[in-house]
C-alpha cells in the first residue's frame, strides 16, 4: 500500500509550509567586459523576507562565480494561501 504522502510533490509541500515562488532578476558585469550588463533570472521556493534559498544562491555567485554583480530585482509570490484551504463539508458522488 502506497501512502498518501509519497504521492504528494516536494514543491506542494514547501508552498503548504509557507514557501512562495521567488524569481530573482540578476544584472551582473561580464567579466571579460565590465561594461556589459548581462542578466540571469533564478527561480525557486523561497520564504519571504529572509530568502533563504537566495541568499545561498547569491553567496554561490559572490564565491565562486567571475561575474560582480550589479544589481537583484525580487519579486515573490505565495502560490497557496491560508484562505484558499477550506474543508469541505460534503461529499457528491456519481456513479
Amino acid at each position: 500500500m502506497v501512502s498518501n504522502e509519497a504521492s504528494v510533490s516536494q514543491d506542494f509541500r514547501r508552498q503548504l509550509e509557507g514557501y512562495g515562488l521567488t524569481t530573482a532578476n540578476i544584472l551582473y558585469r561580464r567579466p571579460d567586459h565590465p561594461w556589459l550588463l548581462q542578466t540571469y533570472v533564478w527561480q525557486d521556493y523561497d520564504l519571504c523576507p529572509d530568502f533563504p534559498a537566495l541568499n545561498k544562491f547569491l553567496n554561490f555567485w559572490l564565491e565562486e562565480l567571475e561575474g560582480p554583480l550589479h544589481s537583484i530585482t525580487v519579486a515573490h509570490a505565495k502560490l497557496i494561501k491560508p484562505a484558499e484551504i477550506r474543508a469541505i463539508d460534503g461529499e457528491f458522488r456519481l456513479h
